[in-house]
């Protein structure tokens, strides 16, 4: 909070029979410490050199920063040294690298693979529905 803020609302909350103290005894505006710091404040900036700087520093550019930092992308690279190679891993190395990798979860575990069922054949031959038909039914 400012100090004329302040005042202003010393003001306000004044007794209404009291007036403003005399010129004479007013605090600390006058002082020769608050005199000195106004004329401080109030004296013409000076043309310096940037602090801001080292001497001797390049100013980088902006754009080439951001160039130096940019992703790269390797893919190009990455799939022509992968292709290069012929050596191809066996499976169940393969298989036993993946199982070893894989966590407990159950959302971690490979979907299970359903046995293909057999499609069924029937056990009796026509011959046999035939002869059930004539000793059930009694039909030649």
């Amino acid at each position: 909070m400012s100090a004329s803020l302040l005042r202003r609302g010393l003001e306000l909350l004044d007794a209404p029979g009291r007036g403003k103290a005399p010129p004479g005894l007013q605090r600390g505006r006058d002082s020769p410490r608050v005199a000195g710091a106004v004329r401080r404040r109030k004296r013409a900036p000076e043309p310096s050199r940037n602090k801001a700087t080292v001497k001797g520093r390049v100013v980088k550019s902006a754009i080439e920063e951001y160039h130096k930092k940019a992703a790269v992308d390797h893919l190009r690279a990455n799939l022509q040294y992968m292709l290069k190679g012929r050596f191809v891993a066996d499976k169940a190395i393969t298989e036993q690298v993946l199982a070893q990798n894989r966590g407990r979860k159950s959302k971690d575990q490979p979907p299970k693979k359903a046995a293909k069922k057999k499609p069924e054949g029937t056990v009796f031959t026509e011959e046999d529905f035939r002869k059930f038909e004539r000793e059930y039914f009694g039909r030649p």
